[in-house]
């Protein structure tokens, strides 16, 4: 597939995440205008800098788990502790896959499915450089939980699992939530592409596309991380509250009803991160399909 980007991947992977963080408003995240506690709007920036080194990495071909423990790395090297770990999840393969002129669902599909135990070992020792908010895994599964980092080596290597197998866990586990961006490693994905493709079809300023994307994704299906903090009752709601704000926004064609959603997802400690992985990883694929900025 030709590049339509004036960008490498690994510097519009780069761009992707500040766009996503920027883009405002996005009900329950940091954005341009709110800071949530001691998560503030730089702290992302920062953290979008410090991911670079891991993602030329990946541009450059490096097995994907060690280009995306160095991306975590560097994305920790700030106050704020994790930033965009799950956006850096979705973003490692996406690159990868564009530097080898093939971003596309068989392409990124290929790179996951191509990945080995070493990679898996990678990234559950990306855990040891910031804190990630994962549910319980089933007791069957404890010597796998993602916050033993590299004490679950053993468990990985007895076992077998390369990345992708526990991408596969995590997407259908046997109990739980399933975790979405696990979802679009398993299923090429999907939800990825599709968003992008609304966003290239969107129109107006770049930052206000990656806002209506945010809340249509929100709106599309129950948010991992509400989820895993709140509860799935929670998430539903959350989500339904997100369809009957992307309606009023439709309807008038102004931003302002998501301005009324956010402050009040702020107001109750309602966060939607993993829906903002998946905005991140759609500005990428858009911005290498010639999205302008």
């Amino acid at each position: 597939m030709t590049r339509e980007s004036p960008r490498s991947p690994a510097e519009n992977a780069e761009l992707a995440l500040l766009l996503e963080v920027a883009g405002t408003p996005k009900p329950g995240n940091v954005d341009r205008r709110r800071d949530l506690g001691d998560l503030r709007f730089e702290q992302f920036l920062a953290g979008s800098v410090g991911s670079a080194g891991g993602l030329r990495m990946a541009a450059a071909g490096a097995p994907v788990g060690r280009a995306f423990k160095r991306a975590v790395r560097g994305m920790s090297r700030q106050s704020g502790g994790n930033t965009q770990f799950g956006c850096l999840l979705l973003l490692t393969p996406l690159v990868g896959a564009a530097a080898q002129g093939d971003l596309t669902s068989e392409g990124v599909e290929e790179r996951c499915r191509a990945t080995t135990v070493d990679d898996a070992v990678a990234f559950y020792r990306a855990f040891e450089h910031v804190d990630v908010a994962v549910g319980d895994p089933p007791e069957s599964a404890a010597g796998l939980d993602a916050r033993r980092g590299s004490d679950a080596e053993p468990a990985l290597r007895e076992r077998e699992l390369t990345l992708r197998d526990v991408m596969e866990l995590s997407a259908d586990p046997d109990e739980g939530v399933p975790d979405t961006n696990a979802q679009e490693w398993i299923e090429g994905f999907s939800r990825t592409f599709d968003a992008a493709a609304a966003i290239l079809a969107d129109d107006g300023p770049v930052l206000d596309r990656a806002a209506r994307c945010f809340l249509r994704q929100l709106a599309a299906e129950p948010d991992t991380l509400v989820a895993t903090k709140h509860g799935e009752g929670a998430a539903r709601d959350v989500q339904e509250r997100a369809e009957a704000t992307l309606d009023a926004v439709e309807r008038t064609g102004s931003l302002a009803p998501s301005e009324d959603l956010a402050e009040a997802f702020v107001a109750e400690g309602i966060n939607p991160g993993t829906t903002a992985d998946r905005v991140a990883a759609a500005l990428f694929v858009a911005l290498e399909r010639g999205l302008a900025v």
